[in-house]
């Protein structure tokens, strides 16, 4: 489990950073701001979100692996 400060941050990361580059670079980045905003959906409704099993995996920022996931 992660902090949900932890999962809020690297979303506004990502979308900011994804519609600079759209603006920027390419038109192609907006895509990324969808896929981030898609997961956000996904995540309030099933509760499982994915950046945060990753970042469990890896032990990063304090986030630690699920039991299920140990198994």
């Amino acid at each position: 489990m992660c902090n949900d400060n932890v999962i809020r941050r690297f979303a506004g990361v990502f979308i900011l950073l994804s519609v600079a580059l759209g603006f920027l670079v390419s038109p192609n980045f907006f895509y990324v701001t969808a896929f981030v905003g898609f997961n956000l959906l996904q995540s309030s409704l099933t509760n499982f979100c994915p950046l945060e099993k990753l970042l469990g995996r890896f032990g990063l920022f304090g986030c630690r692996a699920s039991a299920a996931s140990t198994r």
